[in-house]
């Protein structure tokens, strides 16, 4: 499997708006934003649990 090119790309854009329409797609966005927010958040503190757990 190769890379992604500029042309697979637009494909999939293209496929994604014809899907989810043009009005979608930022609420789309921003939930995706919101998520990945959150996994970074819940990454960061799990270090920190399982310090506490070896502690123990």
């Amino acid at each position: 499997m190769g890379r992604l090119g500029p042309t697979e790309i637009i494909l999939i854009v293209a496929v994604i708006l014809l899907m989810f329409g043009g009005k979608k797609i930022p609420e789309l966005m921003k939930g995706l934003g919101t998520g990945i927010k959150e996994f970074k958040n819940a990454a960061k503190e799990q270090p920190a649990d399982k310090k506490e757990e070896e502690k123990k």
